[in-house]
């Protein structure tokens, strides 16, 4: 499937997203809760992937070179959700809604696992062909490279590194100003350009370091609408559809989301979407850009 054509630009366009015109409820919900942390709401949802784990199994004995995650999984899951359901990708910035031109997940990864160790901040940006195969091998590969060396080498890091080194009164002068470009749309690409804020889901991978899927808040800065935890999976008893009980794998998941983009009934059917995926992990294997054919009745 090929990508979305693009619209012609209009003057209530922003660099990083289309103006759409929003219902009456949310036009006045954007004027009357103007903050994304007054607008949260939390989800959170255990999903069988009992499935998932022994086809990364046989995934990851065909080619040992290239080690495909639990971690890889969602974010590919999370990739097709996007594509599948357009609201998910929208955001509100200076009281308007947006909707973006493209697919963005971001998260921050630990250069070491030590407390003392540096972060760096990871953006993927899936394409219609992407499948789990080459977003894993895009996130390795990524990774690889930053870790490489201990401390931010470019990118945004190195810019966080120089604005944390200026002189307090001159930091607070040059965020208010960045804020209020922020509102109007004008930010520079430098700055948003491999900003976890300024993505479409920024995630976070707890099961890695052995914690649980959390409540994490929004951001006000930026435009992210959606933030995602990723937990530790475990054995559980879980109730089959037929009324019997069954030990399943499980992993949790938290998301939370800025209720002004969507209403609860599209955030609910667009979490089943990711649990169906999570069921049915061969539908990793295909093109994002391709239907699912999951039924949402």
């Amino acid at each position: 499937m090929a990508e979305k054509k693009k619209k012609k630009r209009s003057i209530k366009d922003r660099r990083d997203g289309r103006f759409v015109k929003a219902p009456g409820l949310q036009t006045v919900m954007a004027y009357l809760y103007p903050k994304r942390t007054d607008c949260e709401v939390y989800m959170h949802k255990k999903i069988d992937a009992t499935n998932l784990f022994p086809y990364l199994e046989k995934k990851n004995k065909a080619h040992p070179e290239f080690r495909t995650t639990l971690f890889h999984a969602a974010v590919t899951a999370m990739a097709r959700m996007l594509k599948e359901r357009p609201l998910m990708n929208r955001f509100i910035q200076g009281y308007r809604m947006y909707e973006r031109d493209e697919i963005s997940i971001s998260f921050v990864a630990k250069r070491r696992f030590q407390d003392q160790a540096e972060e760096t901040l990871m953006v993927v940006k899936p394409k219609d062909k992407d499948n789990l195969d080459s977003i894993s091998r895009r996130i390795v590969g990524d990774l690889t490279e930053a870790r490489k060396s201990e401390h931010a080498t470019g990118g945004i890091d190195e810019l966080l590194d120089k604005f944390a080194a200026l002189p307090r009164f001159l930091l607070i002068i040059i965020i208010r100003f960045i804020r209020l470009m922020d509102f109007w749309g004008k930010n520079p690409k430098f700055l948003t350009e491999g900003d976890p804020n300024y993505t479409t889901i920024l995630c976070a991978n707890l099961g890695s370091i052995q914690a649980p899927a959390v409540y994490h808040h929004l951001n006000n800065y930026g435009t992210t609408s959606i933030f995602v935890t990723i937990g530790t999976f475990h054995k559980e008893e879980i109730l089959m559809p037929d009324g019997k009980k069954e030990l399943r794998t499980v992993v949790d998941l938290g998301a939370i989301l800025d209720e002004r983009i969507a209403d609860g009934f599209y955030f609910a059917r667009s979490l089943k979407l990711i649990e169906h995926i999570f069921k049915h992990p061969e539908l990793l294997d295909k093109p994002i850009g391709e239907p699912s054919g999951y039924n949402y009745e």
